[in-house]
């Protein structure tokens, strides 16, 4: 196959970047390339086309390098949240990739990143926080927090959830109790404010009970009382 050699006029990924001579198929570079602008034949009278290319590709990478300088800067203090459906078991359903990163950036923070600079081992399979390597340029690289959360809260063992309740019943165990002695002070306190006017009236009761042997003293001086009487009128019959 014939092989022709053209000089770039535009970046193609694969081949090359402008103002590069590139060797291709007679056939691409007649059929597809000149005709489309991307590339020129490589002849003496495109040689001052060749220094202006030169030159144009000069300005471009020079932005490119300030640009994505920045946005490493500002990428790097960012912290990506995305969120995944989970099982019972707290395990992923599929994984995160370079382009959901990409969808994630675009949506949240409006950055639009090619996902061929989001670098990754490995898609994401596990939750938490991971780190994220950024290939933004051949001189510029930076790292992007990315923070994997499940869209389903966890549900905990039925072993488990006794454990709590167990803790929040030992308050309420710990209260109970408590109240019959709260109420024996109460019964306390109340017989020791209720009681004083009773408690006399024990002691009157027990008080007649000793003294009821002391009763018959003033019964014996009432018939003395009366007996006199009768002797008087003894005496004053004798006479008669």
């Amino acid at each position: 196959m014939a092989k022709t050699e053209v000089i770039l006029t535009h970046n193609i990924i694969g081949l090359g970047a402008e103002s590069d001579q590139v060797k291709v198929a007679a056939g691409y570079a007649r059929n597809y390339l000149i005709p489309r602008g991307l590339a020129i034949p490589l002849t003496a009278a495109n040689k001052k086309r060749f220094e202006a290319l030169q030159k144009r590709r000069a300005e471009r990478e020079a932005q490119e390098l300030n640009t994505m300088a920045e946005l490493a800067q500002s990428v790097s203090k960012l912290l990506l949240k995305i969120t995944v459906k989970t099982g019972a078991d707290g395990k992923m359903f599929g994984a995160v990739t370079a382009g959901t990163i990409a969808d994630e950036l675009k949506h949240q923070y409006d950055v639009t990143l090619d996902k061929k600079k989001i670098h990754l081992e490995s898609p994401i399979h596990t939750l938490g926080e991971h780190e994220v390597e950024l290939r933004l340029h051949p001189d510029v690289t930076s790292k992007l927090k990315v923070l994997v959360e499940s869209s389903t809260p966890l549900e905990l063992p039925a072993a488990a959830q006794p454990g709590p309740a167990k803790g929040a019943q030992q308050p309420e165990a710990a209260a109970k109790p408590a109240k019959p002695a709260r109420e024996k002070k109460e019964k306390t306190t109340g017989a020791a404010k209720g009681q004083p006017a009773k408690e006399p009236k024990q002691r009157t009761a027990k008080e007649p009970k000793a003294k009821a042997p002391k009763e018959p003293k003033p019964a014996g001086k009432k018939p003395s009382q009366r007996a006199r009487p009768h002797l008087q009128t003894q005496d004053k019959s004798d006479p008669a």
